[in-house]
């Protein structure tokens, strides 16, 4: 019985700069339930590329491409993750595993998750059958930037200018906003450090951070009886 990541049945072929007869926001068309997935090479944008699961593309990819096309590319980069040289990905099995329902036709659920993929630059059909997929996510183009609430493009803006600061320094700004977080939520300082710690910060990261969000949370205010002050 095929599974939804079965070994993969023949080695790597290149991927064509030139698409085939399909149409470029088609998947390509498969004579059986199955469509066989390769990993899309590209040098220039590779370098720059979020994983799939990374934050990132949880906060700005997921709200353009819908979370059907997000869960979807996560689960074919796996089977890529596992099997390097590709695979093929039997269709209404992981239709069904996606919550899709099993249906096939160009308008179901799954189909039109697939072609989103295609639509977004995040995969490409090579010839036919195949489908070429990204494993490392460009940032959001401007273009699509501008669909999303513009609390998330100021926190796009944010994540930007960060890029282009030393190592350390964007390190010690997430520590900053995760403490942040933590001490509005109630925690103390001793907690707050734990978590940092337990997220991988360094030590001296996470005791700073957690100083200074202690420090700057609001103290807590005394209930005042409802018959009022004596």
């Amino acid at each position: 019985m095929p599974t939804v990541i079965p070994p993969p049945p023949r080695p790597l072929r290149p991927v064509s700069s030139q698409h085939d007869a399909t149409r470029p926001d088609e998947p390509p068309a498969s004579d059986g339930p199955s469509l066989h997935i390769v990993p899309w090479l590209d040098p220039v944008a590779d370098p720059h590329g979020m994983h799939p699961c990374s934050r990132y593309v949880e906060l700005y990819w997921l709200g353009i491409i819908g979370p059907s096309t997000t869960w979807l590319l996560r689960r074919l980069t796996y089977g890529l993750e596992v099997h390097g040289d590709g695979f093929d990905l039997h269709l209404p099995e992981t239709a069904r595993a996606l919550g899709l329902g099993d249906k096939m036709g160009k308008n179901s659920p799954f189909r039109r998750a697939l072609a989103r993929l295609i639509t977004f630059e995040l995969a490409r059909p090579q010839g036919s059958g195949e489908l070429a997929v990204r494993q490392h996510i460009p940032p959001l183009p401007l273009r699509h930037l501008s669909r999303l609430p513009e609390t998330m493009q100021r926190s796009h803006r944010r994540w930007m200018a960060e890029q282009r600061l030393p190592e350390p320094e964007q390190m010690r700004r997430r520590a900053s906003r995760l403490a942040s977080g933590l001490a509005e939520a109630g925690h103390d300082r001793a907690s707050i450090e734990q978590r940092l710690a337990g997220w991988q910060f360094h030590p001296a990261v996470a005791f700073h951070a957690a100083a200074e969000a202690s420090s700057s949370a609001s103290p807590p205010q005394e209930d005042i009886p409802s018959g009022g002050l004596d």
